[in-house]
């Protein structure tokens, strides 16, 4: 094999291996794990699975995570794309300060906003909800998504959008039925990462939920006894969220490589 070949594939080898170890321990049990090193399982056994699906509490922690998560994709890439057409066509008085403004919401950490969100939240009533981590996420989520659009549709030559109103498009016709086909690589991008850094936010999705709506991240801090960490179970359920930002890859995959190719990512 050429070094050239061989280079990747140790790469690869490399970032695979923490995905590996985690998927064997989900396998084994805490007192198999804390015993020694062993690269394989030596006994076999799936009882870490089962007590997640049947369990409630672990398994509606998965669905609420989804939920949440879902809300705020939806709504960060509906508020986005007007936001980024018009940073992208129009220029006005400061459009340049409050187009870096919108990325500094995305510098300042979420522990800064943990308690305003949590004494606002309780005070209107959506505390314990799904929608109260949706919109709180889009405090970071919404920035980016502008910034990442606004890449694709500033590459879009605007002679699209006189040619379509020439031809008697009204706005909402052309945005829709011409102007996102022609991003569609950028909504999907965008999508991607709204659903990857909501999926993996821990501080405010645990701050602003108790139990109606509580992540699995949460649940996960269960897995603590008496006797210490049942490290089997947490193993399985870090394997398993891991399987939701899989799919969504994999829908998106051609999307990502033109994004990378193309947009502001």
């Amino acid at each position: 094999m050429q070094v050239r070949y061989l280079i990747p594939l140790i790469y690869i080898l490399f970032l695979m291996l923490p995905i590996y170890w985690l998927v064997a321990m989900s396998f084994k049990t805490t007192n198999e794990i804390l015993s020694g090193f062993s690269l394989f399982p030596q006994t076999f056994t799936f009882e870490n699975y089962a007590a997640i699906f049947s369990d409630p509490t672990w398994y509606w922690g998965y669905i609420n995570s989804i939920i949440y998560v879902t809300i705020n994709t939806v709504i960060s890439v509906c508020v986005a794309l007007p936001a980024a057409y018009g940073f992208s066509r129009y220029h006005f008085l400061g459009d340049k300060h409050l187009f870096f403004w919108l990325l500094t919401n995305r510098m300042a950490p979420a522990a800064v906003f943990a308690l305003p969100f949590f004494q606002l939240y309780s005070a209107v009533g959506l505390f314990d909800t799904h929608l109260a981590v949706a919109l709180s996420h889009c405090l970071f989520n919404i920035p980016l998504a502008v910034w990442i659009l606004e890449g694709f549709m500033r590459a879009v030559p605007k002679e699209l959008d006189e040619t379509a109103y020439i031809d008697g498009y009204s706005f909402p016709r052309f945005f829709v039925q011409i102007f996102l086909p022609t991003i569609k690589a950028g909504v999907g991008v965008t999508a991607f990462f709204c659903f990857m850094f909501s999926w993996v936010e821990l501080l405010l999705a645990k701050t602003l939920t108790a139990v109606e709506a509580k992540p699995i991240a949460a649940v996960m801090t269960r897995t603590a006894s008496s006797a210490g960490y049942e490290l089997g179970l947490l193993a399985a359920a870090g394997a398993l969220t891991i399987i939701p930002g899989a799919i969504v890859i994999y829908f998106v995959r051609n999307y990502i490589a033109k994004g990378f190719a193309l947009g502001r990512v």
